[in-house]
């Protein structure tokens, strides 16, 4: 096995680049050498945090005249992750690219044909299937215990967490609120686990009722930029599938509820779960049965996606995490917020 050094690049050093970059320090072997972003203030913080980086305040010129990389993290706004993701395969490096995939299934599918021609690997930086729950859920769909699998739910929702950071609340650079920013996440998660089927229609809606506006209630949740919020509160939406099968998906920075939601609910013929407490339901010997697993694994999922990526890209491991995939949850997202626009369910290609 090689003892060369993987040497890694990060492009936007924004608050969730110095998770990547931790979790790359504490793997043997990986150096993080290059960081590149518009801000000087936030090349500074991560120069700071994370010694011996070299800096640039254009990713074009880490990419060209940078030092020797062997992949990249991206971590800048949804706009930007097509162009950056793109410019990096172009230069002959694996690319890691945080969620959402892009603003577009159309720019999801060029980015996966710019790594193929670059022969690299694209994988979207989704960590909640590796989760020890998800794993445990997903072998156990594997193993026939759910059957057929007919629905899900999956929710996302916050009573109150618009994002009072970074441009979150702008459509124009991130493409949509809470469905594209958290909804993401429980909807890759719960397509996972029902075996990654091939989406065929989707129907959504989207409200903005809140985040636009000054609040009487702001110091619960202080801070946002009401004045150039312009993407929507909530936002839900219903897959059908090619097997048949359907997803309900639910998400919001603001909803009138009694606390923050994240679950997803699998219902097959043979069993369902309870994806938040590893728990699943299903008939055996004339009773119906509860069960809860009492030991699932115990590691950091973000680690473990990190871990995976770099394992990937030196060949000692096989990719669960397939751009493909990404391109998938890509196409729901999109269809949910067409068929939003369009007041009607809309067929995904």
């Amino acid at each position: 096995m090689s003892t060369k050094a993987f040497r890694v690049g990060i492009i936007g050093a924004g608050g969730i680049s110095h998770l990547h970059a931790k979790h790359y320090k504490s793997i043997d072997g990986v150096e993080i050498v290059a960081a590149a972003d518009v801000s000087e203030k936030s090349l500074a913080k991560f120069k700071d945090a994370f010694s011996g980086t070299k800096t640039f305040t254009d990713y074009k010129d880490m990419l060209k005249s940078g030092p020797e990389m062997d992949a990249v993290s991206v971590c800048t706004p949804n706009g930007l992750h097509a162009e950056n993701s793109i410019a990096a395969s172009n230069a002959g490096l694996h690319v890691l690219c945080e969620k959402p995939m892009a603003m577009s299934a159309k720019d999801g599918q060029a980015m996966i044909s710019a790594a193929k021609k670059a022969k690299k690997e694209l994988i979207v930086a989704f960590q909640y299937r590796f989760q020890a729950n998800s794993q445990m859920i997903r072998k156990q769909v594997e193993a026939g215990v759910f059957g057929k699998i007919m629905y899900a739910r999956a929710q996302a929702l916050r009573r109150r967490g618009i994002p009072n950071w970074g441009v979150f609340g702008r459509k124009e650079l991130q493409g949509g609120g809470p469905m594209i920013d958290i909804g993401v996440h429980i909807l890759e998660v719960t397509h996972y686990m029902m075996g990654s089927p091939r989406p065929v229609a989707a129907t959504g809606n989207t409200w903005t009722w809140f985040g636009n506006k000054k609040s009487d209630v702001a110091s619960v949740w202080p801070n946002w930029d009401h004045k150039t919020y312009n993407v929507e509160d909530m936002a839900v939406g219903m897959i059908r599938f090619e097997n048949g099968a359907m997803l309900t998906i639910e998400a919001s920075f603001v909803a009138h509820i009694e606390k923050d939601i994240w679950n997803t609910t699998l219902f097959g013929e043979k069993a369902g779960c309870n994806w938040d407490g590893n728990q699943i339901y299903k008939d055996d010997a004339g009773y119906m049965m509860n069960s809860t697993a009492s030991y699932v694994g115990n590691w950091d999922h973000f680690q473990e996606k990190i871990k995976h990526f770099v394992s990937v890209c030196k060949g000692e491991r096989k990719n669960e995490c397939p751009a493909e995939h990404g391109l998938m949850v890509q196409k729901m997202l999109d269809g949910v917020y067409a068929s939003a626009e369009a007041g009607k369910e809309v067929e995904i290609e």
